[in-house]
């Protein structure tokens, strides 16, 4: 039952639309610590074009792990002005025994990271020094 009223809750997520080179974007929005804590796990699949976009407070280095996300994904850290910093492609999906500790973490400087579907940001035109445009992207939230 829990698990169905979490999938409920994330699913009345705001999803906003982002521009990127070769395609616009779906992205639900990610602007609490529980929201950005629990992103994409325990999903099994994800449309072409729609993911999950992380707001934080200010733009810092911030760490993502994989733990129980069952589907490989892109993961791009964008800075303050929309620059794309890093894509980490093609994340694989880690098998469910690792201790939290054993968890490997990707990460770099950015006010928002973005993650898509594997092999979503090279097809959609998202590279490291491409601009997005944010600007309808909402404020973190407490």
């Amino acid at each position: 039952m829990f698990k169905a009223l979490l999938a409920t809750m994330l699913a009345l997520l705001p999803t906003i639309v982002v521009h990127a080179p070769k395609a616009d974007l779906a992205l639900e929005t990610a602007r609490t610590a529980s929201q950005r804590e629990h992103g994409l796990m325990n999903r099994t699949e994800l449309a072409p074009h729609t993911g999950m976009i992380f707001v934080f407070d200010r733009d810092e280095f911030v760490d993502f792990w994989m733990k129980n996300t069952l589907l490989p994904l892109d993961m791009i850290f964008i800075g303050a002005d929309g620059t794309v910093r890093r894509v980490y492609a093609n994340v694989p999906v880690l098998h469910p025994e690792p201790s939290d500790e054993r968890i490997p973490l990707e990460g770099a400087q950015a006010k928002y990271v973005i993650e898509l579907g594997a092999g979503e940001a090279s097809k959609d035109g998202i590279a490291a020094g491409v601009k997005l445009d944010l600007r309808g992207v909402p404020s973190p939230a407490p």
